[in-house]
């Protein structure tokens, strides 16, 4: 009966241990070491944003985003993410250099989109639950990513 229970109990602290871990296990983690999960917005809207330094309309619509951030960043969450693979060292001097006041994603582990877009600046905008619910291409401002999730909200 001993052998029995240390069994159970054994294959309990596995089970509950797995759980615990895929709980805890993160789809990316910022610039500042904070680990996210995509299902894990408290609620929130995300809105993520593909650019890179050579992307002259991705330059451009910076000061939008950063307005965005500004504006909603505590009621809709937004990252940007590097085209280009760059170390942590080179995505710091690229927030700097371009003065970006949200965050970058320097480990993208999950990615809860089909891949990696084929054009910049690409927007994708995701539900409360983490879910892709629309991809918007090109240059956008801040006004256009708050109408399209106002827009989102009442379907």
């Amino acid at each position: 009966m001993k052998k029995l229970l240390i069994v159970v109990l054994s294959l309990l602290a596995l089970v509950l241990g797995f759980g615990l871990n895929q709980y805890l296990a993160s789809d990316f983690e910022v610039l500042s070491g904070k680990a996210h999960k995509w299902r894990s917005s408290e609620g929130k809207w995300t809105v993520v944003n593909y650019f890179a330094e050579w992307c002259a309309p991705c330059l451009r619509e910076l000061p939008e985003l950063n307005d965005f951030h500004r504006q909603y960043g505590t009621s809709i969450r937004l990252f940007a993410v590097s085209y280009d693979p760059l170390t942590a060292d080179e995505l710091s001097s690229v927030q700097r250099k371009y003065e970006i006041k949200f965050p970058i994603i320097q480990t993208l582990k999950n990615i809860p989109w089909q891949q990696v877009p084929s054009s910049l600046p690409t927007t994708f905008i995701l539900d409360p639950k983490g879910t892709v619910v629309t991809q918007l291409k090109g240059e956008q401002s801040a006004a256009k990513l708050k109408q399209t999730i106002d827009k989102l909200q009442r379907l």
